[in-house]
């Protein structure tokens, strides 16, 4: 446990967040069994599908916390490291934080009808599964951009970007990678990825991008027009967003389009190992992949004109689902994690 130690030692200080940032209940308060589920996920996008599963399960209740990715990597890390019970299940979108949370021995293992119906790059070591499906996408505000300045490609963002005293210099943002697990994951992706990788960062540092924390001030202020252009959105909260705003497009990049499952673990230490068991073969269920469908948590592209997200090429040569495994322990080392976040530094240089 002496690298847990350490990563913990990183991410866990005094001015980090110790509570939820909401909390809510599901399910018969005086229920027999219950079940405490932490989760990256936005509790209106994951509500609606936890409240389906304890409507056919009136003896259980799920107590949901919603927290952000790097707060929850510590408690989780921090109830494993004490030996300690916590919560009893683990969902979050930083899924290689959570990959490696499973390599440090803190899940419990599980396996079922539901968990083998997961490709091989879905499950790993009957302790981790891909239970969504987003791609990452780009949101843009379409009564402010042209249809020739729509950025369908890194490529273009960056054609945007490039000349001086361009109209898109500080209203490009992205998340910032040392706020959001999810956001460190995305760009170190884009590294391995992308050639434009290097070229976009110089853009994204030059023309003033702005680097912040949450999908939803991002989305926020996509649509009020004080940034034009957003890089790297989950596609679940983009989606959910313009089917109320028709100020907002989605697009998947058509040089590639990173695909996410958010990861679930089950705790070593849970103390409701079975009721957590239950909800994740809900989740991989037919009737939960349908509701996770329904709450954009699920999300097929499609090159139909009739898509919610604007596709351009074959989906089948755009898509690169990042799979669940040990390669993304990479992304986990503290070397390479100092060197990618000083060179995001340089792009993205703090306030004095």
């Amino acid at each position: 446990m002496i690298r847990l130690a350490m990563i913990l030692a990183c991410l866990w200080h005094p001015a980090a967040a110790q509570t939820a940032e909401l909390t809510a209940q599901f399910g018969p308060p005086d229920a027999p069994r219950t079940a405490l589920l932490r989760s990256t996920t936005d509790l209106a996008a994951l509500g609606p599908v936890i409240e389906a599963y304890v409507e056919t399960r009136q003896d259980t209740r799920i107590v949901y916390e919603q927290w952000g990715s790097n707060d929850l990597y510590a408690l989780t890390a921090r109830d494993c490291r004490k030996g300690r019970m916590g919560a009893d299940l683990v969902i979050s979108s930083a899924v290689h934080q959570i990959v490696d949370l499973v390599n440090e021995g803190c899940a419990a293992s599980h396996a079922s009808e539901a968990t083998a119906t997961l490709p091989p790059e879905l499950a790993w070591r009957d302790q981790l599964w891909g239970v969504t499906r987003e791609p990452i996408v780009v949101v843009y505000n379409r009564d402010l951009l042209a249809p020739a300045e729509v950025p369908r490609s890194r490529f273009d963002l960056l054609d945007l970007l490039r000349p001086a005293g361009s109209r898109f210099a500080g209203r490009v943002a992205t998340y910032d990678i040392e706020e959001s697990g999810l956001g460190f994951l995305l760009a170190f992706s884009d590294s391995l990825e992308a050639t434009t990788f290097g070229g976009l960062m110089e853009a994204f540092g030059r023309s003033g991008a702005i680097a912040t924390c949450c999908s939803a001030e991002i989305i926020d202020r996509v649509a009020s027009g004080e940034y034009l252009v957003a890089y790297n959105v989950l596609g679940s909260y983009a989606l959910q967003r313009a089917r109320q705003d028709p100020r907002l497009a989605v697009l998947a990049p058509e040089d590639y389009t990173l695909i996410l499952s958010r990861a679930a673990m089950i705790p070593a230490g849970s103390a409701a190992a079975r009721v957590a068991a239950d909800l994740l073969d809900y989740l991989l269920s037919p009737t939960g992949r349908a509701m996770l469908e329904a709450q954009d948590l699920i999300v097929h592209l499609k090159e139909e004109d009739t898509s919610a997200i604007e596709v351009f090429g074959t989906v089948e040569t755009l898509e690169r689902p990042i799979g669940l495994n040990p390669t993304l322990l990479v992304a986990m080392d503290s070397d390479k994690r100092e060197i990618f976040i000083r060179r995001w530094r340089d792009a993205f240089p703090q306030p004095d």
